[in-house]
């Protein structure tokens, strides 16, 4: 544990919480009484694909320019800001992107998070969203480092199908490869994420399906989202929940299945014949906005409250002010507070020209 994170721990540690979540357990509650138990952290704005739905290679092209390192937060404050966390409450990080395999030395940061504690000393559980593309190479150092679990995002095992969606003609086997890796290196239960676009590739459904059942991989399939401005997002373009569950359950007939905790993102289905799960994140047919626990760190150091957040909360100006530890906790605190983001629930023509930070920034 480093040096900021003991003062952090010193600092807010050994008060008590300012109030109990709707779980019951201490945390800061928000004006709904969500307490904040995931953070989910960007590490880095760029990625190496141009994924249609989120970075179009129309708009991102190769002349766009990211943030300048400078900007980036760094490997110690993404510390400080993950251990001030855990003492509110937070019990989950989520590494993220753009993507996050990247971020140069990236093993190092998973070093430095799984080294953190709650205020009554378990570890927390840090995970990992990725594209998959460079696992082969890093999968066993990051387990190594201490990280538990990857989440892989593949939209098809359809070749054509996933060379035109990442944008960057990427080739479908070196991700299946990518996944093989992480499973080697002890990184499960592997999740996969599917996001479903109408006329893209909902036809690779039940294909997808076939294959994360028998690869023992927990799929999950993802309402296509507006978020940002920049995918040309439409409804038209948005295959429900039921269609995807009923198209599944047409072949391999399925049950629902309770959830794990209250503000679970996916709503769970289990195979009759019990050979594995798949789950839908349904945020624009089944909104799960009241349960939300989640914020998100970008890459440069705002807090957003909001997968659709269009104004974040600058940490970094905070980070690099000078503050120590406890009123880096009253700025987090005071941020949380005052949450009341219900924009899945609210979405209508009214909210589609409210501002919207890209998914690449928010990192998902």
């Amino acid at each position: 544990m480093t040096a900021s994170t003991e003062t952090s721990t010193a600092a807010t540690g050994s008060r008590p919480l300012p109030m109990l979540g709707f779980d019951g357990r201490p945390g800061v509650g928000d004006s709904m009484g969500r307490a904040l138990r995931d953070l989910r952290i960007s590490v880095t704005d760029r990625c190496n694909f141009r994924c249609t739905y989120c970075m179009p290679k129309e708009i991102f092209g190769r002349d766009y320019v990211f943030r300048p390192r400078s900007e980036v937060l760094s490997f110690e404050e993404i510390e400080r800001v993950g251990a001030v966390a855990a003492t509110l409450g937070v019990e989950k990080l989520r590494v993220t992107g753009g993507e996050p395999l990247v971020r140069r030395d990236l093993p190092v940061l998973i070093r430095m998070l799984a080294a953190l504690r709650t205020p009554d000393g378990k570890s927390l559980d840090l995970t990992l969203t990725t594209n998959g593309s460079a696992l082969r190479a890093l999968a066993r150092p990051l387990a190594e480092a201490g990280l538990q679990r990857v989440t892989v995002s593949l939209d098809s095992l359809d070749d054509d199908v996933f060379r035109a969606m990442n944008g960057v003609e990427f080739p479908v086997e070196r991700v299946l490869d990518g996944i093989e890796a992480a499973r080697e290196a002890g990184l499960g239960p592997l999740k996969v994420n599917m996001v479903v676009k109408r006329g893209t590739n909902e036809q690779s459904i039940v294909p997808m399906a076939r294959w994360a059942r028998e690869a023992d991989v927990i799929l999950r399939f993802i309402e296509y989202m507006d978020v940002g401005h920049s995918n040309g997002w439409r409804l038209d373009d948005v295959v429900p929940a039921g269609e995807i569950v009923a198209a599944i359950d047409a072949e391999l007939p399925l049950e629902p299945v309770d959830p794990n905790y209250r503000g679970e993102v996916a709503e769970r289905w289990r195979y009759r014949d019990g050979s594995g799960e798949v789950g839908v994140i349904a945020s624009v047919t089944q909104p799960f906005c009241g349960d939300c626990t989640r914020a998100r760190l970008s890459a440069d150091g705002k807090l957003y409250t909001c997968l659709f957040g269009g104004v974040g909360h600058d940490l970094r100006a905070v980070l690099r002010s000078g503050a120590d530890d406890t009123e880096l906790s009253a700025t987090l605190s005071a941020i949380w507070r005052v949450r009341d983001d219900r924009y899945s629930e609210l979405r209508s023509d009214a909210t589609a020209d409210l501002p919207r930070a890209e998914m690449f920034a928010l990192g998902g």
